[in-house]
This record gives structure tokens, C-alpha cells and sequence, in this order.
């Protein structure tokens, strides 16, 4: 049987992701792209370099400038209908550094189940098609997704909440704006607390001295989204979201609004209540060439093509324990979640493993260089995937 991977995601734009951490290049192609639309290059160059590697001892020493270079879907900057595609030249390799870890598999790495399922072929260096390098590429298209969302009125932030057991406060899930966004988007540390920024910053220090890494959680938030994005049971905008945020190297759990804080609720402490929104014009269900018709006295409920366009605005939650979606569509609240993230894998203390060509034990110490903790670098990778989860979910006809 014929094995191949899955580099592939959206239903309605395609995103492929190609290469390897020490390929030539890396790079993306994304179809479906509306033609005509102008990418702003300082903008996505921008959000490119808030996760390129080499910006501080809290990082990897691999240097790359991580510049796309788009060789097919523009015409002088502009979208033309034709596949996007990008790719980043790799220019700062160190591939004997894996020369060991060809028959030694790195402790929760995928360096085993990657040679049980395609053996020997598969690129070590770096990782190979498994490397967080491949989030390049994905920051490009979802940059671009960025971009055109912005258009529609809709922004997406992310920040720390926790590394190690050092905790940050979250987004208020209700009331998060455009002033918290710009904040953390221009920061070194995107924190919300920088005082706590550095204490996380401290602790990274501390087991970077070490030899050892920290994971931590991410908090991303969606403002602006509209109500009615998404489909129930299989393809709703949780089942999207989880999908392209578990194609990120170290992710290892999703949730959204209370999340498993939920499991410990009762249904009156969880639940939230509607409330109509005080700001704003007011606006009636039905359009205003649509007279309501009582039967028996009864006001006849709209049809959803009959209502206004402000009527979903009009109608929100007093608490937002759902994190804007329920049912697997957004609610026109905030929406907002949050993902753990695994401490780096690859640490300089001696770790045990086998030799695949013997079957023995062996000792690993891991050569290379590793980022001590991947958080901070994530960031704007989890606002890329939500992106382009959302873009992609907001095309469905």
C-alpha cells in the first residue's frame, strides 16, 4: 500500500504545506484566493518575523530571515486567480547535527512513528516534514487570510496565559477589543501582564541554563466574527479549528471558551443567558418590507431570510462561557480558545532510548539548536491556523 502524507487543508480554499525543516526551501500554495485582492507585503513581512527564529536566548540560534518569495498567483502584488504559491529558502542548516538520531529516536519526537510508518525514507534532519520550521509557511497563507479578514471587520489576537507554572490573566471573554489586540501584536512578549512576562520570560532562563524546556498555554480571541459561520456535528467551527491547530508541531490540547473548566459547573453556572444589546440602532427581526403576521395571536417567528441585517448583532450573551460557538456555529460573541502547548522535546540532558538497528538500550544526548521553550514562538502561528480555519468557513455557500 502506497503511503503518503497530508499536507493538505479547507474545503472551500485549499492550503498545501511542502517541504522539510532541511529542504532547499519550504513553502505553501493556496487555491481559492479571490482574485483582485492586494496583499499589504510590509504588513505580512511583519507577522512573519514575530516567529522567525533567532530573537532572543528564549529562542532557537537557527538564523533565518524567513522572506516569502511568491513564484505563482500575483501579478504586481495582486491576487490574480491562480494557485498562490510561496516558498522560504532554508539558509541556515546544520544537518550533521542529526546524524546520530538516524537510529536513536529523540524521546517524544515523531523520529519512531515516523520510521515505523515510512522507514528509512524519512528526512531526520530537523525533523524533516514533522518540524515546527513548517509553521513558515503556514504563517504565510495565514497572514494573507489575516488580511482579508481584516476587511470583513474581523481581527484575531493570541497571547501567553502560562509557561511552566507561571500563570498570566486571559482575555476578558465578553468585552475583548482592538486596543488589547494592537498591544500584544506590537509587543516582544505578547502578554497581557508584562510584569508576569517577565517572571515566564526568568523561568524559560532558568531551564534554558539547565539543558531543559517548558510548554505553556496560548489564549487566541476572534472579534468581529458574525453569527452563523460554521455547521453542525462534523464540519462546525470547533471540528475546523481543532483540525489546523493540531497540525501544529507540540500542540496537545484545544479548548474552547470554559472548556474542561465546564466539566466542574453546573448547568446554571455554565449556561449563558441572552441578553439584548444595548448599543447601536435599534432593529426589528423581520426586514423592514416584511409586515409580521400573528396566527392566533401569536407572533410568527422570521424566516432566517427575512430577518435584518443588524438582528443577529442585536442579540448577545451576558457571559460568554461558549466561547462563541454553540453547535459548531459562532454565536457573534468573542470566540475564543486556548491550546496547550508541550515542552520542546529537544533538551540537552542524557535521555534513554534504543537503537532501531539493534533493539538496545542507548543513551541520547540531543545535539543541535532548540528552542528551551516553543511558546512565544507559536503565537502568531496559532493566529495563522485560526485565520485560515475561519477564511475557509466563511466561504461555505
Amino acid at each position: 500500500m502506497e503511503i503518503q502524507m497530508s499536507n493538505n487543508f479547507g474545503n472551500n480554499i485549499k492550503v498545501t504545506i511542502f517541504g522539510q525543516s532541511h529542504s532547499p526551501a519550504i513553502g505553501v500554495s493556496v487555491d481559492g484566493l479571490p482574485a483582485g485582492f492586494a496583499i499589504d507585503f510590509d504588513e505580512l513581512n511583519a507577522f512573519m518575523q514575530r516567529r522567525r527564529p533567532g530573537q532572543g536566548k528564549h529562542t532557537t540560534t537557527r538564523n533565518e530571515p524567513d522572506e516569502p518569495e511568491f513564484i505563482s498567483g500575483l501579478v504586481d502584488g495582486v491576487t490574480c486567480g491562480s494557485v498562490l504559491t510561496a516558498i522560504i529558502r532554508n539558509k541556515d542548516v546544520k544537518s550533521s547535527d542529526y546524524d546520530d538520531i538516524k537510529d536513536i529516536p529523540r524521546p517524544s519526537h515523531a523520529d519512531f512513528t515516523a520510521f515505523i510508518k515510512y522507514g528509512s525514507a524519512h528526512d531526520i534532519r530537523g525533523g524533516g516534514a514533522f518540524s515546527g520550521r513548517l509553521t513558515a509557511p503556514l504563517c504565510i497563507a495565514g497572514g494573507i487570510c489575516l488580511q482579508l479578514l481584516k476587511n470583513e471587520g474581523i481581527s484575531i489576537a493570541a497571547h501567553i496565559t502560562q509557561i511552566g507554572n507561571v500563570q498570566a490573566k486571559g482575555f476578558d471573554p465578553v468585552n475583548v477589543g482592538d486596543a488589547e489586540f494592537s498591544a500584544l501584536k506590537s509587543a516582544a512578549f505578547p502578554v497581557l501582564d508584562a510584569g508576569v512576562g517577565e517572571l515566564m520570560l526568568a523561568a524559560i532562563e532558568e531551564v534554558r541554563q539547565a539543558g531543559d524546556s517548558l510548554g505553556g498555554i496560548i489564549e487566541c480571541a476572534v472579534i468581529g466574527l458574525p453569527a452563523g459561520v460554521g455547521e453542525p456535528m462534523f464540519d462546525g467551527m470547533e471540528n475546523r479549528l481543532a483540525s489546523i491547530l493540531f497540525g501544529i508541531p507540540a500542540v496537545k490540547g484545544v479548548e474552547f471558551g470554559n472548556g474542561f473548566a465546564a466539566a466542574g459547573l453546573k448547568g446554571s453556572e455554565n449556561n449563558d443567558a441572552f441578553i439584548v444589546a444595548k448599543q447601536g440602532d435599534s432593529c426589528s427581526a423581520f426586514e423592514t418590507s416584511v409586515s409580521s403576521v400573528s396566527v392566533a395571536g401569536i407572533p410568527s417567528i422570521p424566516k432566517a431570510e427575512q430577518l435584518s441585517p443588524c438582528f443577529a448583532t442585536k442579540i448577545k450573551t451576558r457571559t460568554n462561557n461558549h466561547g462563541g460557538i454553540l453547535g459548531g456555529i459562532t454565536s457573534g460573541m468573542p470566540l475564543i480558545f486556548r491550546t496547550a502547548i508541550k515542552p520542546t522535546p529537544s533538551i540537552a540532558i542524557e535521555q534513554d532510548s534504543v537503537s532501531l538497528s539493534s533493539l538496545e538500550p542507548r543513551k541520547l544526548t540531543i545535539k543541535g539548536r532548540h528552542d528551551p521553550c516553543i511558546v512565544p514562538r507559536a503565537v502568531p502561528c496559532i493566529e495563522a491556523a485560526a485565520a485560515i480555519a475561519i477564511y475557509d468557513a466563511m466561504q461555505q455557500k
